[in-house]
């Protein structure tokens, strides 16, 4: 297995990472949101759509 950020080979104590540099960097992209996945607004969902059941007054 290589490491997700520089591709060399891991290192059983920081697995999936080679090193505890690149286990920082990783982390580093986490609390930055450099792994956030794009949302889109969808201008036609409703709670029907979800599902979900709303009392009716």
């Amino acid at each position: 297995m290589t490491c997700p950020i520089c591709q060399r080979q891991t290192d059983p104590e920081y697995r999936p990472f080679c090193s505890r540099r690149c286990a920082d960097i990783d982390l580093g992209k986490w609390l930055t949101g450099g792994y956030a996945v794009p949302a889109e607004d969808d201008d036609d969902w409703s709670d029907d759509d979800a599902g979900i059941d709303r009392p009716k007054h």
